[in-house]
């Protein structure tokens, strides 16, 4: 077996840097594409639950300048159901909202400003006169928080001027 020869540094081929991610940027591409923004898995369960309760609404129907999930004309009430890692759940208990920890600096301009246009979203709708009502995506699978959704959403006046109230 011969020796091989003596290369030069400029000679040996450049070696990508390790990637942390499994996945080629195409992959990844496609993959981060399969992410939904309407009719995901929360937004179907609080739906079906606030349907089987009676409530009747609109899907998306633009408002103020925002695209809340559910919206309910008559009420004037506005429902979003956020994504515990997008919209950042601000609750410390919560176990879906983490950070990637690959460009965490990206992620973290991303997600500030989410939770900005969300703030301008509800200041704008309350400006407007409209009620905005939250519920995070850990939330979604609870029954009794639900039910509670429902019971804000079908309140009467009187719990609206109580809410504006406080």
């Amino acid at each position: 077996m011969a020796a091989e020869p003596f290369r030069p540094a400029e000679a040996i081929p450049h070696r990508e840097p390790a990637r942390l991610d499994t996945l080629t940027p195409e992959e990844r591409s496609a993959r981060m594409a399969l992410v939904r923004s309407r009719d995901t898995k929360p937004e179907l369960r609080v739906r079906r639950f606030l349907h089987g309760r009676g409530l009747r609404y609109r899907l998306h129907q633009r408002v103020a300048g925002a695209r809340p999930d559910l919206v309910f004309p008559a009420r004037r009430t506005v429902v979003f159901v956020h994504g515990c890692i997008w919209h950042r759940h601000p609750d410390p208990a919560c176990p879906l909202t983490r950070t990637p920890k690959s460009r965490t600096e990206f992620w973290t301009a991303k997600f500030a400003e989410n939770v900005a246009r969300d703030a301008r979203q509800q200041a704008a709708l309350e400006a407007a006169g409209w009620r905005v009502l939250v519920i995070w995506e850990c939330e979604t699978g609870d029954a009794a928080r639900l039910a509670g959704l429902a019971r804000a959403i079908a309140g009467d006046g009187r719990d609206r001027e109580r809410d504006a109230a406080e």
